[in-house]
């Protein structure tokens, strides 16, 4: 499923914070606007990351389904607080996440 994304960080329909059960994804997720991603990428442009094993997650991988969500990322690392694992489905720590690289996601 591909969700929608919004600039504005006060739309009700954003969700936050670690899951402790499973949920579905968040219908919208926010993403840095079109101009500030357009500004250039401070890390790789990477859409794949890893909810690494060794980092307490289920060791398998999540494709990012949203282009500008996975270019806020490369412009501001450390925009999200945390990832979403489709396999385990739900959204828990940064720390929990690692690039196929193993660099860790947020950083």
């Amino acid at each position: 499923m591909k969700n929608g994304v919004t600039t504005d960080l006060n739309d009700p329909r954003l969700t936050h914070g670690a899951d402790h059960k499973p949920v579905e994804q968040a219908e919208v997720y926010a993403v840095l606007s079109a101009e500030e991603r357009a500004k250039g990428f401070v890390r790789p442009f990477r859409d794949v990351y890893l909810h690494a094993g060794k980092r307490g997650g289920c060791g398998k991988t999540t494709k990012i389904n949203s282009r500008e969500i996975a270019e806020t990322l490369a412009r501001n690392p450390a925009f999200y607080q945390g990832g979403y694992c489709v396999h385990c489905k739900m959204h828990r720590p940064n720390e929990e996440f690692e690039w196929l690289d193993g660099s860790q996601v947020g950083t």
